[in-house]
């Protein structure tokens, strides 16, 4: 402002004006893909490359794909394996990959328990729903789903566990494996925070020897190990004891994040909390706990995805998860070297859950920090 009056303030004549999608991507593509003649060349090397790699994969999996055979002889997919793909194997052994061992007459109990995973999974996500409500609606979830892969009750056949796998296992050992996990790590993260030594000395230990060492070793410890210390007669089923373990791994990774989210907490809310009379348990669920996870929301999330990929891992002892009763689906000798189809199809539902998981926490988190922004 110079003698009362505002300068005005002139733009860049030459200043691009992006107008609609399309513009916007044509200044984005020069500034980055072509911003000289170098760039130029190697965008267009990559570029050819691509459009190859895809044609080629377009071709050989939808195009010339053999979706399904007219008999029994694999023969049509063995002549064409180089060039198409042969999705008659999944058209064939879909539902062993999906249900496992599970009774092939009771499989429709296993697809109904996947739909109220997901019916859980969906109303879970809905704000409405979050408060006491959510708990009975899991409470009851849950129960029918333990009615429907058990069975014994309402007429319905008695199913083991050790006839269950596929879809539904692996849904049960992630779902179950982030529930108890998550409050255990809030504890143990208290804990290494703790001023008692001794409390924050178990709870270091408990960290750093889990961390310590693979998954694989935890699951074959509590496998094949724990049982050789319990009493005579007294057996724990092996899906329990797979659970216990993927438990007891998440947590400690867990609340290595939380402890995280904590210390970024800056020290004026402690404070603040303090000056206000507030106890410790009232001072960190209130106060200081909500803020540390809306902080660390993106490596919590990172680490249930983690999660509920690592739950493959219980192949190595027995178990028949997703990808156990896919391996187990292409052991038959017709459909010996077809693993790639078996291996997409799966890779397909992983993905499903684990990019619908990070786009719900990447909402969340946007919904989380309105607030903070200026």
């Amino acid at each position: 402002m110079a003698n009362g009056r505002v300068a005005a303030v002139s733009l860049p004549a030459d200043r691009p004006v992006a107008h609609g999608f399309l513009s916007r991507a044509l200044l984005w593509a020069r500034a980055n893909l072509f911003s000289s003649w170098l760039n130029s060349v190697l965008t267009l090397v990559l570029a050819y490359f691509l459009a190859k790699g895809l044609i080629s994969f377009v071709s050989w999996a939808f195009i010339d794909a053999i979706w399904s055979l007219p008999t029994q002889d694999t023969r049509p997919c063995r002549d064409a394996r180089a060039e198409s793909a042969c999705w008659a194997l999944i058209g064939e052994r879909n539902r062993f990959i999906l249900f496992g061992t599970y009774p092939f007459e009771e499989q429709w109990r296993a697809a109904l328990a996947v739909g109220v995973f997901l019916a859980l999974y969906g109303l879970s996500t809905v704000r409405a729903f979050w408060n006491f409500r959510l708990v009975v609606i899991w409470t009851v979830g849950l129960a029918a789903i333990g009615v429907l892969m058990w069975g014994g009750v309402f007429g319905l056949a008695y199913v083991e566990q050790e006839k269950w796998g596929g879809l539904p296992l692996t849904l049960i050992l992630a779902t179950f494996g982030i529930a108890f996990a998550f409050p255990l790590s809030i504890l143990v993260a208290l804990g290494r925070r703790s001023a008692m030594p001794a409390v924050r000395m178990i709870c270091v230990t408990y960290v750093e020897l889990i961390r310590g060492v693979p998954l694989i070793s935890v699951l074959f410890m509590a496998s094949v190990m724990f049982p050789l210390f319990l009493p005579e007669g007294i057996t724990i089923d092996k899906l329990l004891r797979a659970q216990v373990a993927i438990i007891l791994f998440a947590a400690a990774y867990l609340a290595e994040v939380v402890r995280g989210g904590l210390q970024a907490i800056p020290k004026g809310q402690y404070e603040a909390a303090d000056a206000l009379g507030l106890g410790y348990w009232r001072k960190t669920g209130l106060i200081i706990l909500p803020q540390a996870l809306r902080i660390c929301i993106p490596p919590l999330v990172n680490t249930f995805i983690g999660l509920f990929k690592d739950t493959s891992l219980v192949t190595i002892i027995g178990l028949y998860d997703l990808l156990g009763a896919a391996k187990a689906s292409i052991v038959e000798p017709r459909w010996v070297g077809f693993g790639v189809e078996a291996y997409m199809f799966i890779s397909l539902i992983y993905f499903i859950f684990c990019f619908a998981m990070s786009k719900y926490s990447q909402g969340l988190e946007v919904e989380f920090s309105r607030h903070t922004k200026r």
